[in-house]
């Protein structure tokens, strides 16, 4: 008797192991699913420019690592909070004030998350930098890269934010700036089509490769010479946009991932998108950029693939006792969960047992010190120090040298 119904996940054409190094991108859907791979001794990069909801930003901020791009002060922005409400009248002389002691507040991008915003313009500018380095090195060498999108809707700068960036671009976060600054907008099919298409294109080109499908290679037999990307759609509901919307959303990001991962269909360029609306008006910036060609891949994308973390939540786990407090975001046994079906459908039998391992350990690594001091607790390091050699010789990849 089958109480729920559980959703049939193909098996793949490769693996995941303890050799393979794992990037996340997109949502903190992404970050959750990265812990739980990064907490049982995986090499992994999650996010290295923040949590990022939306396609278009994502694809902007892939293909600034994928070009190296060097930041600079046109990428950064001062905090222009302090400048709204107040009084009238006394206010003018306060702001003065203000500006006279560059009292403004702190420097972000728009492209970035506010762990990377800076006391000082070169405080930002470095950290962009440094993010966007580290991600360039990783991605060169990483096997499976893991994006997840949360959100069809888009913020883009408006003629109110002309000091801020150009009108029309697109914004990754909004750091808390004046909502006026900002349109927002659902994006097409199409759009986010072309911005998945720009992402594929991005990551190739950080690998280098020739990417002649599979089956005519020389090389056909070697796993470990792709990068495999796998695009999830966020389960989390963005109920602030209506329960419609975000069915609507939602269903836009579906359809755009199917248009890539089949890839059977060509990609529309700006060319063909509606020229009313503020995308079109930035055409000769973020999609000109993104939509570089239109053509077919479906020879191409044989490394593209899609993980049902969506469906999953929808059918399997539609109780809201697998929702958190809010009733929005995941408890942690549904991300435990989603994790054990991913680990199902990409791990061997052989690395599904190392895992157990590896947690195994870890569940004693992790216990509670009472007295550092102790002859006992001397004896239970060394005994952790001696199990994780042993781990390591066992398990190639496994580096527990931080536990």
């Amino acid at each position: 008797m089958e109480f729920f119904t559980k959703i049939d996940i193909p098996r793949p054409d490769f693996t995941i192991d303890y050799t393979k190094k794992l990037a996340f991108f997109g949502s903190c859907f992404a970050d959750n699913i990265s812990a739980q791979f990064e907490n049982r001794g995986f090499c992994t990069l999650s996010n290295p420019f923040g949590t990022v909801y939306n396609p278009v930003s994502l694809a902007a901020q892939v293909r600034a690592i994928a070009e190296g791009k060097v930041f600079g002060e046109q990428d950064v922005f001062q905090d222009g909070c302090w400048n709204r409400g107040g009084q009238k009248g006394r206010g003018d002389r306060d702001q003065e004030y203000r500006r006279a002691q560059d009292a403004r507040g702190p420097w972000h991008s728009w492209d970035a998350h506010g762990s990377l915003s800076g006391a000082t313009q070169e405080e930002c500018i470095a950290k962009l930098n440094a993010a966007a380095a580290m991600a360039r090195d990783f991605l060169q060498k990483a096997d499976v890269v893991f994006i997840t999108f949360g959100t069809a809707f888009v913020y883009f700068l408006n003629a109110d934010s002309a000091d801020c960036g150009t009108c029309g671009r697109v914004v990754a976060n909004c750091h808390r700036q004046d909502p006026k600054m900002f349109e927002r907008r659902m994006i097409s099919v199409d759009e986010a089509a072309a911005a998945l298409k720009s992402i594929v294109d991005s990551l190739r080109r950080l690998r280098q490769q020739d990417w002649i499908p599979r089956s005519a290679r020389n090389d056909a037999g070697k796993d470990s010479r792709d990068m495999h990307i796998v695009f999830t759609v966020s389960p989390l509901r963005h109920m602030a946009d209506g329960a419609h919307n975000n069915t609507l959303s939602k269903a836009t990001l579906q359809l755009a991932v199917d248009k890539i991962a089949k890839c059977g269909t060509e990609i529309a360029t700006v060319a063909s998108l509606p020229r009313n609306d503020i995308a079109s008006r930035a055409s000769a910036g973020v999609y000109s950029r993104i939509c570089e060609t239109q053509q077919s891949c479906a020879s191409r994308n044989d490394n593209t693939h899609y993980f049902p973390s969506y469906e999953i939540v929808m059918d399997e786990l539609r109780d809201y006792r697998f929702y958190a407090d809010d009733n929005v975001h995941l408890s942690k046994t549904a991300e435990e969960y989603i994790f054990e079906r991913m680990v199902e459908t990409y791990c061997s039998d052989a690395t599904r047992e190392n895992i157990a391992r590896v947690e195994k350990f870890l569940k004693m690594a992790n216990h509670r010190i009472v007295d550092a001091t102790s002859p006992a607790t001397a004896e239970f390091q060394k005994k952790l120090a001696a199990q994780a050699a042993s781990l390591e010789k066992m398990i190639p990849g496994l580096n527990l040298s931080d536990y």
